[in-house]
Protein backbone atom coordinates (compact mmCIF):
# COMPACT_ATOMS: atom_id res chain seq x y z
CA UNK A 1 0.00 0.00 0.00
CA UNK A 2 1.17 3.44 -1.10
CA UNK A 3 1.32 6.75 0.99
CA UNK A 4 -0.94 7.90 -1.08
CA UNK A 5 -3.45 5.55 -0.73
CA UNK A 6 -2.92 5.50 3.04
CA UNK A 7 -4.35 8.99 2.88
CA UNK A 8 -7.42 8.09 0.76
CA UNK A 9 -8.55 5.39 2.90
CA UNK A 10 -8.16 7.98 5.84
CA UNK A 11 -10.14 10.50 4.53
CA UNK A 12 -12.65 8.31 3.55
CA UNK A 13 -12.64 6.54 6.92
CA UNK A 14 -12.72 10.16 8.96
CA UNK A 15 -15.35 11.05 6.54
CA UNK A 16 -17.59 7.83 7.14
CA UNK A 17 -16.73 8.39 10.80
CA UNK A 18 -17.99 11.90 10.76
CA UNK A 19 -21.46 10.87 8.70
CA UNK A 20 -22.30 7.76 10.71
CA UNK A 21 -21.61 10.27 14.27
CA UNK A 22 -23.24 12.33 13.03
CA UNK A 23 -20.53 15.10 11.84
CA UNK A 24 -20.40 17.41 14.88
CA UNK A 25 -20.93 14.46 18.16
CA UNK A 26 -16.92 13.42 17.20
CA UNK A 27 -15.96 17.11 17.88
CA UNK A 28 -17.95 17.57 20.81
CA UNK A 29 -17.13 14.38 22.78
CA UNK A 30 -13.44 15.32 21.70
CA UNK A 31 -14.11 19.25 23.19
CA UNK A 32 -15.85 17.39 26.53
CA UNK A 33 -12.41 15.07 27.05
CA UNK A 34 -10.11 18.42 27.02
CA UNK A 35 -9.47 21.03 29.60
CA UNK A 36 -8.81 24.46 28.14
CA UNK A 37 -7.13 26.91 31.30
CA UNK A 38 -5.05 30.32 31.14
CA UNK A 39 -2.00 31.99 33.32
CA UNK A 40 -0.63 34.85 33.93
CA UNK A 41 2.48 35.39 31.69
CA UNK A 42 5.69 36.08 34.17
CA UNK A 43 5.75 39.85 33.01
CA UNK A 44 2.25 40.39 34.39
CA UNK A 45 3.41 38.29 37.51
CA UNK A 46 6.26 40.61 38.15
CA UNK A 47 4.19 43.75 37.38
CA UNK A 48 1.56 42.03 40.03
CA UNK A 49 4.36 41.47 42.64
CA UNK A 50 6.06 44.76 42.02
CA UNK A 51 2.56 46.77 42.63
CA UNK A 52 1.87 45.02 45.81
CA UNK A 53 5.41 45.94 47.24
CA UNK A 54 5.07 49.54 46.69
CA UNK A 55 1.82 49.75 48.28
CA UNK A 56 3.12 48.10 51.08
CA UNK A 57 6.13 50.47 50.91
CA UNK A 58 3.57 53.38 50.43
CA UNK A 59 2.02 52.39 54.06
CA UNK A 60 5.61 51.97 55.52
CA UNK A 61 5.77 48.17 55.61
CA UNK A 62 8.31 46.01 54.39
CA UNK A 63 7.09 43.18 52.88
CA UNK A 64 7.28 39.71 50.32
CA UNK A 65 5.10 38.79 47.88
CA UNK A 66 4.28 35.53 46.41
CA UNK A 67 2.59 35.16 42.82
CA UNK A 68 1.48 31.66 42.28
CA UNK A 69 -0.07 30.44 38.95
CA UNK A 70 -4.01 28.94 38.72
CA UNK A 71 -2.45 25.28 39.95
CA UNK A 72 -0.33 27.19 43.08
CA UNK A 73 3.18 26.92 41.44
CA UNK A 74 5.13 29.86 42.29
CA UNK A 75 5.88 32.55 39.62
CA UNK A 76 7.58 35.33 41.26
CA UNK A 77 8.93 35.48 45.02
CA UNK A 78 9.56 39.39 45.86
CA UNK A 79 11.29 40.17 48.84
CA UNK A 80 11.49 43.76 50.35
CA UNK A 81 14.97 44.57 51.86
CA UNK A 82 13.76 44.57 55.64
CA UNK A 83 11.26 42.06 55.08
CA UNK A 84 11.54 39.34 57.53
CA UNK A 85 13.30 35.89 56.50
CA UNK A 86 9.74 34.13 57.23
CA UNK A 87 7.85 36.53 54.93
CA UNK A 88 8.56 34.99 51.70
CA UNK A 89 7.29 31.25 52.53
CA UNK A 90 4.30 32.70 54.40
CA UNK A 91 3.69 34.91 51.18
CA UNK A 92 3.72 31.54 48.84
CA UNK A 93 1.40 29.63 51.53
CA UNK A 94 -0.83 32.78 51.07
CA UNK A 95 -0.86 32.97 47.47
CA UNK A 96 -0.89 28.63 47.25
CA UNK A 97 -4.43 28.58 49.97
CA UNK A 98 -6.54 31.25 47.87
CA UNK A 99 -6.02 29.41 44.84
CA UNK A 100 -6.57 26.11 46.52
CA UNK A 101 -9.59 27.25 48.45
CA UNK A 102 -10.54 29.81 45.47
CA UNK A 103 -11.16 32.53 48.19
CA UNK A 104 -9.19 35.26 49.54
CA UNK A 105 -7.54 33.75 53.38
CA UNK A 106 -8.17 37.46 54.93
CA UNK A 107 -12.26 35.72 54.59
CA UNK A 108 -11.27 32.36 55.63
CA UNK A 109 -9.45 33.18 58.48
CA UNK A 110 -12.58 34.07 59.57
CA UNK A 111 -14.87 31.14 58.76
CA UNK A 112 -11.57 28.72 60.30
CA UNK A 113 -11.36 29.89 63.90
CA UNK A 114 -11.31 27.76 66.14
CA UNK A 115 -14.96 25.74 67.14
CA UNK A 116 -16.08 27.38 63.13
CA UNK A 117 -17.38 24.73 60.82
CA UNK A 118 -13.99 24.89 58.43
CA UNK A 119 -11.60 25.01 61.37
CA UNK A 120 -10.46 21.52 60.05
CA UNK A 121 -8.71 23.24 56.80
CA UNK A 122 -5.82 24.70 58.81
CA UNK A 123 -4.58 21.39 59.54
CA UNK A 124 -4.28 20.89 55.07
CA UNK A 125 -0.54 20.91 54.57
CA UNK A 126 0.65 23.99 53.24
CA UNK A 127 -3.04 25.88 53.93
CA UNK A 128 -2.37 29.48 55.86
CA UNK A 129 -5.69 30.96 56.80
CA UNK A 130 -4.20 34.47 57.33
CA UNK A 131 -5.16 37.32 55.81
CA UNK A 132 -2.84 38.59 52.77
CA UNK A 133 -4.08 36.10 50.50
CA UNK A 134 -6.38 36.79 46.75
CA UNK A 135 -7.26 34.84 44.24
CA UNK A 136 -6.60 36.49 40.90
CA UNK A 137 -9.28 36.23 37.73
CA UNK A 138 -9.70 37.36 34.78
CA UNK A 139 -12.86 36.30 32.41
CA UNK A 140 -14.55 34.96 35.53
CA UNK A 141 -11.63 31.99 35.88
CA UNK A 142 -8.60 31.84 38.41
CA UNK A 143 -5.56 32.86 36.47
CA UNK A 144 -3.54 32.85 39.79
CA UNK A 145 -2.85 34.27 43.44
CA UNK A 146 -1.29 36.33 45.19
CA UNK A 147 0.20 36.32 48.74
CA UNK A 148 1.90 39.18 50.86
CA UNK A 149 3.40 38.82 54.33
CA UNK A 150 4.72 40.96 56.44
CA UNK A 151 2.76 44.28 56.97
CA UNK A 152 1.62 44.62 60.34
CA UNK A 153 -2.08 42.42 60.25
CA UNK A 154 -3.27 40.68 57.61
CA UNK A 155 -5.95 43.46 56.90
CA UNK A 156 -2.61 45.14 55.33
CA UNK A 157 -1.49 42.44 53.74
CA UNK A 158 -4.94 41.82 51.65
CA UNK A 159 -4.71 45.49 50.77
CA UNK A 160 -1.50 45.19 48.96
CA UNK A 161 -2.18 42.44 47.38
CA UNK A 162 -5.28 43.72 46.14
CA UNK A 163 -3.40 46.90 44.91
CA UNK A 164 -1.30 44.54 43.21
CA UNK A 165 -4.38 42.56 41.31
CA UNK A 166 -5.62 46.45 40.59
CA UNK A 167 -2.27 47.61 38.78
CA UNK A 168 -2.59 44.36 36.41
CA UNK A 169 -5.78 44.34 36.15
CA UNK A 170 -6.04 45.97 32.63
CA UNK A 171 -3.89 43.60 31.20
CA UNK A 172 -5.87 40.63 32.15
CA UNK A 173 -8.98 42.30 30.76
CA UNK A 174 -9.66 40.24 27.08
Amino acid sequence: MTVKSIRRLAVSGTLAFGVLTGGGLAAKAQDEALVSFSVMKPEIAVKLAQAAMESCRGKGAQVAVAVVDRFGNLQMMLRDRFAGAHTPETARRKAWTAVSFRNDTLALSEVAKPGAEAYGANFITEALMLGGGVPVEAAGSIVGGVGVSGAPGGDMDDACARAGIEAVAADLAF
